[in-house]
């Protein structure tokens, strides 16, 4: 039964994001037409524009771009909180058709840090009651009979730790709106891990449209108020050391 550790892969984005995002707000403001703007907009970098639609609040714009990403490594618990934004499409390994474990090393797993924290001899109860979960869960399978309608049922004594893989595309405005949520230290950890991650491949990909993109200690106040986690100066060099090792 491995145990596994959150990967994400940027698997696919919007060709020329940031000049798909000046097109689009220069023809708000523009009597040019498309053939015209679009060479305008290719002639010259348009960091220092996007930055000033930022600035503006026009954010409807970068909603054209879109970045899909590959997630792995990641509890039944993770996808239960990343399905709350709703302006994003999933496509998530079923329990119904997958059936778990099939290799005879029991289910993928994910193992809470505070639990690794403990010591060994607590980590190594919870590996062994997820042993005992896929025990469970294979007997189920094999008294149900073979196939979906065995995995569906049999899937029902799984844990909220059994691993899990997707596929999440959410466009620029909906993902920078995650990533000011997600990359907070109040966020759960496995999702915050996640965030984070995502915040680099993005910025990355497009650094002129997530250069501001992360909690929102990095743009002002702690938006948490009384709930503030205190370390808003850390999480403000971890997003600058994240700009430097992908600049």
């Amino acid at each position: 039964m491995p145990q596994v550790q959150p990967k994400v892969r940027l698997i696919q984005y919007t060709p020329a994001p940031e000049e798909l995002v000046a097109l689009a707000a220069k023809l708000c403001y523009s009597a040019s037409d498309l053939d015209d703007l679009g060479e305008g907009v290719a002639k010259k970098d348009q960091s220092k524009f996007i930055a000033r639609l930022m600035d503006m609040g026009h954010l409807s714009p970068i909603e054209h771009a879109s970045f899909t990403f590959g997630i792995e490594g990641v509890s039944r618990s993770f996808l239960a909180q990343i399905t709350r934004h709703r302006i994003a499409s999933f496509s998530v390994q079923s329990q119904r058709y997958v059936a778990l474990g099939d290799d005879g090393n029991g289910f993928d797993y994910i193992v809470p840090p505070a639990i690794e924290a403990l010591g060994e001899e607590d980590a190594a109860e919870f590996r062994r009651q997820m042993a005992e979960m896929d025990a469970w869960y294979q007997a189920w399978r094999k008294k149900l009979g073979s196939g979906e309608k065995s995995n569906e049922d049999a899937r029902f004594v799984l844990p909220n730790a059994a691993a899990t893989r997707m596929l999440v595309t959410m466009n620029a405005r909906e993902l920078t709106h995650f990533l000011s949520l997600r990359c907070c230290s109040r966020a759960q950890w496995e999702i915050r891990a996640v965030a984070w991650q995502m915040l680099e491949l993005a910025y990355r990909a497009a650094p002129a449209l997530f250069e501001d993109a992360g909690p929102g200690c990095l743009r002002g106040p702690c938006p948490e108020g009384g709930k503030s986690c205190g370390k808003a100066a850390e999480v403000r060099e971890r997003a600058r050391a994240l700009k430097r090792q992908t600049d």
